[in-house]
């Protein structure tokens, strides 16, 4: 049965274990979503690039090209969402796939449903700033040197553009719209992922650490956001 979705999208699957890659078709079909799928790795960066889908669901390891060299090759030239997935449930791969741009990150064997749902998440990304976000007389925060402009989905240091990617931009405006309040990672994975934190999963941790040099902030002594320990992080109010 067809579960009610008011997300739709076009999505691309990159996984070389045929079986696997249709079954998550026909299930993802029957939820709403127009899906295609590449089994060689060496195909994908061009089908990616022509196709332009909404989503890409990238396996780490595929013949011919891996994931990571995938992710990379094609983060500059390609807007949409990256999920990627691996059976390697190993933290440096989580780390280097979300630092080659990869917007979220399911390590395998992963349920149907909670990939559809970290699907219909990183959608939303595409249609634009979060609900909420819109709702909000300001969209454009300044911080001393760092402006941060959610409309645009940019933000700039000392008048120079900040290089982000969406998942960043994501969590930096979270952050910074509520300067001077701690979020815990069960407020931030629930606001930018509409998941429960299973406590474990680092990728907030990274780009947390990504973004603080992006924006001028001391990856060793942070001003601008804190790490609270046992609870959060906070983004520091301008005096």
């Amino acid at each position: 049965m067809a579960v009610e979705n008011s997300e739709t999208g076009r999505i691309l699957i990159v996984e070389d274990d045929e079986r696997l890659a249709t079954l998550t078709r026909d299930y993802l079909e029957n939820n709403g979503l127009s899906v295609s799928i590449e089994g060689d790795g060496g195909k994908a960066v061009n089908r990616i690039l022509e196709e332009r889908p909404d989503l890409v669901v990238l396996d780490l390891m595929l013949p011919g090209e891996d994931g990571v060299s995938i992710c990379r090759r094609v983060r500059g030239q390609y807007g949409g969402q990256i999920l990627m997935l691996t059976a390697r449930a190993d933290d440096l791969d989580e780390v280097l796939g979300l630092e080659m741009g990869a917007d979220d990150y399911v390590a395998k064997p992963v349920r149907p449903r909670v990939l559809l749902a970290r699907i219909r998440a990183l959608l939303r990304r595409n249609q634009g700033p979060l609900e909420e976000q819109e709702e909000e007389s300001s969209s454009r925060l300044t911080f001393g040197p760092l402006v941060v402009d959610n409309s645009m989905r940019e933000a700039w240091l000392h008048d120079v553009s900040v290089e982000l990617t969406s998942a960043e931009f994501d969590l930096l405006w979270l952050l910074c719209s509520n300067a001077g309040r701690v979020l815990s990672r069960e407020e931030i994975f629930s606001q930018l992922r509409g998941i429960e934190y299973d406590g474990q999963d680092r990728s907030i941790d990274v780009r947390v650490s990504r973004i603080r040099p992006k924006i001028g902030d001391d990856p060793m002594h942070p001003r601008l956001i804190k790490t609270v320990r046992s609870k959060g992080y906070l983004f520091v109010k301008s005096e």
